[in-house]
C-alpha cells in the first residue's frame, strides 16, 4: 500500500489576511497557498500553516535564506 499525497492545502480566510502580521517586524504577511505558508519578507521568514491554522511562532518558520 503506497502513501497518499497530503491534500492541497485549504484557502486562508482573506480577513485573517488582513489582520496577521510578521511577529518579529508587524509587516504584513503574503499567502503561498501552493506551500502552505504565509511569507514575511522583511524577516524572510516562512510560517507553516498546520490543519488551517498559522503557527506564527518564529521558531516554528522556516528561513528564506535556505
Amino acid at each position: 500500500m503506497t502513501a497518499q499525497p497530503p491534500p492541497p492545502p485549504a484557502d486562508l480566510d482573506p480577513r485573517l489576511l488582513e489582520v496577521l502580521v510578521c511577529p518579529v517586524t508587524r509587516a504584513p504577511l503574503f499567502y503561498d497557498r501552493a506551500r502552505g505558508e504565509l511569507i514575511s519578507n522583511a524577516a524572510k521568514l516562512a510560517y507553516p500553516i498546520r490543519d488551517g491554522v498559522p503557527i506564527m511562532l518564529p521558531e516554528e518558520a522556516r528561513s528564506l535564506d535556505d
